[in-house]
């Protein structure tokens, strides 16, 4: 494996001294053959969980020949904290015994619920950000880091409609959740920019609210525009709007592990890691200013 992509000296600042992983990418079973027989130059990947659990064979055959070589982090789409139904903790012990066998340096979910009375949507649903919903989530978030024993490292969400009982912004539903529960943040720049574009808000405020010393990880991806909406498809390059974001929060935290998402109409891996590239000379830019 070559050198590193985007790690050299820096180091992120995060309240729990979580290390600067530089530039990754999902790790997707299209790209097996490629990483396998070349060992490319990378700095890390984000594993999704679902994948990996509760499974044997093939899969986790190749992610134990991944991780000997490259850092990983972990990042889930069932933990569903914001859900009304108990905690799962067959999955939380599924989940804990990857973490170990993975080594990885953090783990997450998304702020949103999945289903209620047993049955899942299948999609990342948005909250009501209300007083009640809070301390209910944080409890929530609170137990999952006992039985984890680490931070859990929570994503928003990019959404498409909102609560009319919501009392406060998502962002600083997201802020206080973090200080309350003393939980990691992992900010999506991309979901930042649709949810802002399908709402009407302002993606500067939004960022503002954001504590960066609770970010640890940082989310790229393209989306489709309806022209009345957009949707948050993982697939294509990331627009310009979204790459002034993530010049925007690195002008102001420093350096944050980056990772480019890519789920749609899956590239090969060199034209992924080539967008990967932009976020290094972003990256570059930024501290050169700092």
């Amino acid at each position: 494996m070559g050198p590193p992509l985007g790690r050299s000296a820096m180091h992120a600042s995060n309240r729990w001294n979580l290390p600067y992983l530089g530039l990754g990418l999902g790790l997707r079973s299209a790209h097996y053959p490629t990483i396998l027989r070349d060992w490319p130059e990378l700095d890390w990947f984000e594993v999704l969980s679902e994948n990996y659990l509760f499974s044997a064979g093939r899969q986790v055959a190749v992610l134990d020949r991944i991780v000997q070589r490259y850092p990983v982090a972990l990042h889930g789409v069932s933990l569903s904290i914001g859900s009304s139904d108990p905690l799962d903790f067959e999955y939380l012990g599924e989940l804990k015994r990857l973490a170990e066998r993975t080594r990885c340096k953090w783990l997450g979910d998304h702020l949103c619920w999945t289903g209620v009375a047993g049955r899942t949507s299948h999609d990342l649903l948005p909250l009501p950000y209300t007083e009640d919903v809070l301390r209910h989530v944080v409890e929530r978030v609170r137990r999952v880091q006992d039985f984890l024993e680490r931070p859990l490292v929570l994503e928003n969400a990019s959404s498409y409609l909102e609560f009319h009982s919501s009392s406060m912004s998502e962002q600083e539903f997201l802020a206080r959740m973090a200080e309350e529960s003393d939980c990691a943040l992992l900010l999506d720049v991309n979901n930042v920019y649709v949810s802002c574009c399908n709402h009407g808000w302002d993606p500067q405020e939004y960022l503002a609210a954001i504590p960066a010393d609770r970010v640890v990880q940082i989310h790229l991806a393209g989306h489709l525009n309806k022209g009345t909406h957009i949707v948050d498809t993982h697939g294509g390059a990331v627009i310009d709007e979204v790459w002034e974001l993530y010049r925007q929060w690195i002008q102001r935290s420093g350096p944050v592990s980056t990772l480019l998402e890519w789920d749609t109409e899956i590239p090969s891996f060199e034209i992924a890691r080539k967008e990967l590239h932009r976020a290094k000379e972003f990256g570059a830019m930024c501290l050169a200013r700092r």
